[in-house]
C-alpha cells in the first residue's frame, strides 16, 4: 500500500510543532473558555498486561492507525492504549467548573487525573464530558481506551482487522479532539433546537435556568427571553434555509447566572406530502430532488480524521461546484464541525446510523444481489445485548446530532448488516425526532415501514418501481477509474465497473443520470446517491481521488448535468 498525503496532512508532517485541530470543536454550544488538547502525548500499549511499546508520542486527534499519529499500527484486539500528558490551566482561566470533553474514543475509554480515577465512557462516536473542576490547576491527565473488533455488540461500521474491498482499515484510540472549557456554576449543558418554517426553539433542557436570547436576523436584532429553560424565537418575514440559500440565525445566549453561549438555528422543514398522486419529499413546502453523493469521511493520511476540519470545507465545496446538494454521511458519524459547515455552505446530509452485529457476505451481500432482497427481518440478529446496545448509540446519536439544520434524513439500516425488527426500531426513531425522513432499511430486506422507499443498484440499469412511499435510489454508480500517482493499492482496486479515462467516467455518469436518473424522476424518484465522493483505500469509485489531489470529472459538466435534474411541476 501506498501513503497518500493531502496538502494539510504534508504540513504537519514536515512541522511536527503544529497543533492540530485548533478549532473551537461545538459550533452549536460556543463559548470563549476554549483550551485544546490536540498535538503530542506519551502513548505506551499493554497487551495481555505487558507493556510493549515503550518511550513513545503520539499525536492526537489521529488514531494509532494513521501516518498522522506518528505510530502508523493497529494492535491486538483488546489491547489497552494509555495516552498521557501534564495539563496546566493557563492564568485566569478557571471559573467555577472545569470540564474535560472528549469527542471521540473507539471504544472504552477510562480517563485518570493524577492516578485516580474521574470518569469513563463506552461508545466509539458519541461525545462525553467530565467535571474535573476537584483536581486544581496543573494535573497528569491519561486516557486509556479499549477497542475490539471481535465484539460486535459495539457499533463499528466499515472497519475490520483484514481489510480489504468495501472494509476499510480500523481505528481505535483517541480519534477526535480532547479539550477543557471553564464555566460558571451553573452552565448550559446542552442545548436542543427544534424549528419549522416559522420558529425556532431553543431548550437548555434545565428548568432552572432563565435569561435573554439576542437573535440576529436580516431585519436587525430581535430579543427574547430565556424561560424555565426555554425560548421561542419568531422572526418576521422568515428567511428559509435551503441549498440555494442556507441562511443561518446567529444568537447569544445568556443566563442569569453568568453563562454566555454562542450558536445559530435555520428554518427550514422537510415533509411528505402527494403531488400530482405521487407522494414526493417536500422541503420547505415545495417538491425537492435530492442530487447527493455518499460520504464515507475516510482520509488518505488521518483515515477517519482529517489532517485539518478544512478539509470537511473543501469536500464540500467541491461537492456544490459538481452540483449535488446532498451528501450520505455512510456509517460515520463526523466532528461538529463537518455538520457545521454543511449548515454554514448549504448542502443536506442524509445521516446514516452506525450497524453493529455480524455481517454475512451470502446473506447481506449475495443472496439480494441475486434478487432475495424480501425477507422478514424480526429474527435477525437476536441477541439482547446486541439489539439493546444499537437501540442505545442511535439514541445518543439522534441526540448529539439533532439540533444540526442541514440533517434532513436518518437511514437506520444498511444492507442488511445489523438489521432487526425494523418497524419497532424505527417507531423508536419516530419518537426521538418526528422532524425528519426515516429510511427504516437501505438497499434491501424492505419492511414497508419508515418514510422513503429506498433501493440500491449496481452493474445493471435502474429501473423505477413505484411505492406509496417516496423512492429514493440511496446507492448506485460507483464506476471506478484510477489515477495514477493517488491510488492507495494498486495490487487491488474496487468498484463496479472500471473505465480508464476522465472523459469515459463523465460519459458513464451522464448515460445514467440522462437515461435512467431523470426519466425516473418523472415517475416519482425523489433522491439519488452516486457513490462516490472520494476514493477509500481500495475502492477507486470517488469522483476525487483519496488524497483529495484530483477531481476526475469536469465540474462545470457535472454542474450543467444536475441542472436537469428536478422534479416537473405537472
Amino acid at each position: 500500500m501506498q501513503t497518500l498525503f493531502t496538502d494539510e496532512g504534508k504540513k504537519l508532517m514536515s512541522d511536527p510543532d503544529i497543533i492540530p485541530w485548533d478549532v473551537y470543536p461545538r459550533p452549536l454550544l460556543r463559548r470563549e473558555s476554549f483550551l485544546n488538547l490536540c498535538g503530542w502525548w506519551d502513548f505506551s500499549v499493554y497487551e495481555k498486561g505487558s507493556r510493549i511499546d515503550t518511550e513513545k508520542r503520539i499525536r492526537v486527534p489521529f488514531p494509532p492507525e494513521a501516518v498522522l499519529s506518528g505510530i502508523q499500527r493497529h494492535f491486538a484486539e483488546g489491547a489497552v492504549l494509555k495516552y498521557e500528558r501534564q495539563v496546566t490551566l493557563p492564568a485566569g482561566f478557571r471559573k467555577d467548573t472545569v470540564l474535560l470533553h472528549i469527542d471521540g474514543a473507539d471504544q472504552h475509554a477510562g480517563v485518570y487525573i493524577n492516578d485516580e480515577k474521574a470518569g469513563e465512557h463506552s461508545g466509539g462516536y458519541e461525545h462525553f464530558t467530565l467535571d474535573i473542576s476537584s483536581y486544581g490547576d496543573s494535573f497528569t491527565l491519561r486516557i486509556e481506551t479499549v477497542d475490539d473488533l471481535r465484539d460486535h455488540r459495539e457499533p463499528y461500521g466499515k472497519q475490520r482487522v483484514n481489510r480489504g474491498g468495501m472494509w476499510y482499515t480500523p481505528f481505535s484510540g483517541l480519534w477526535q479532539p480532547v479539550w477543557i472549557e471553564s464555566v460558571t456554576k451553573q452552565y448550559i449543558r446542552s442545548l436542543t433546537i427544534e424549528t419549522d418554517m416559522e420558529q425556532a426553539v431553543i431548550d437548555t433542557g434545565d428548568a432552572s435556568l432563565n435569561g435573554t436570547v439576542t437573535v440576529h436576523t436580516p431585519n436587525g436584532t430581535l430579543p427574547a427571553a430565556l424561560t424555565d429553560g426555554k425560548a421561542v424565537i419568531r422572526p418576521e418575514d422568515p428567511r428559509l434555509w435551503s441549498p440555494d440559500d442556507p441562511y443561518l440565525y446567529d444568537f447569544e445566549l445568556k443566563t442569569d447566572g453568568g453563562d454566555e453561549i454562542r450558536s445559530y438555528f435555520a428554518l427550514r422543514k422537510v415533509s411528505v406530502e402527494k403531488v400530482n398522486e405521487t407522494n414526493r419529499i417536500l422541503l420547505n413546502g415545495k417538491p425537492y430532488f435530492f442530487h447527493g453523493l455518499l460520504d464515507q469521511g475516510y482520509f488518505s493520511d488521518g483515515i477517519c480524521t482529517p489532517a485539518d476540519p478544512s478539509l470537511f470545507e473543501q469536500d464540500i465545496i467541491t461537492a456544490k461546484k459538481m452540483g449535488f446538494n446532498t451528501l450520505r454521511k455512510h456509517i460515520k458519524v463526523e466532528s461538529d464541525i463537518y455538520y457545521a459547515a454543511c449548515d454554514r455552505l448549504g448542502m443536506i446530509v442524509f445521516q446514516d446510523m452506525i450497524n453493529n452485529g455480524r455481517y454475512s457476505f451470502f446473506r447481506d451481500t449475495i443472496f439480494p444481489n441475486l434478487g432475495f432482497k424480501k425477507k422478514k427481518d424480526k429474527r435477525f440478529h437476536p441477541n439482547i445485548t446486541t439489539r439493546t446496545m444499537f437501540l442505545k448509540r442511535m439514541e445518543e446519536t439522534v441526540r448529539q446530532l439533532y439540533s444540526f439544520p442541514c440533517i434532513l434524513y436518518w437511514t437506520i439500516f444498511n444492507e442488511g448488516w445489523g438489521q432487526f425488527d425494523s418497524v419497532s426500531v424505527c417507531e423508536k426513531l419516530r419518537e426521538l425526532d418526528k422532524t425528519r425522513i426515516i429510511d427504516a432499511a437501505s438497499g434491501w430486506f424492505d419492511q414497508i415501514t419508515g418514510d422513503v422507499y429506498s433501493v440500491h443498484v449496481y452493474n445493471s440499469p435502474y429501473l423505477y418501481m413505484p411505492d406509496k412511499r417516496p423512492v429514493i435510489l440511496s446507492e448506485c454508480g460507483g464506476y471506478s477509474y484510477s489515477v495514477e500517482g493517488h491510488i492507495f493499492n494498486k495490487d487491488r482496486i474496487y468498484g463496479y465497473g472500471s473505465v480508464d479515462s476522465s472523459r469515459k467516467l463523465f460519459d458513464r455518469i451522464k448515460r445514467l443520470y440522462l437515461s435512467e436518473i431523470r426519466p425516473s424522476i418523472r415517475k416519482g424518484l425523489c433522491g439519488t446517491i452516486y457513490t462516490q465522493l472520494s476514493d477509500v483505500e481500495d475502492e477507486i469509485n470517488g469522483l476525487v481521488t483519496y488524497d483529495r489531489k484530483t477531481v476526475k470529472v469536469p465540474e462545470d459538466a457535472m454542474q450543467c448535468l444536475s441542472e436537469i435534474l428536478i422534479i416537473p411541476d405537472h
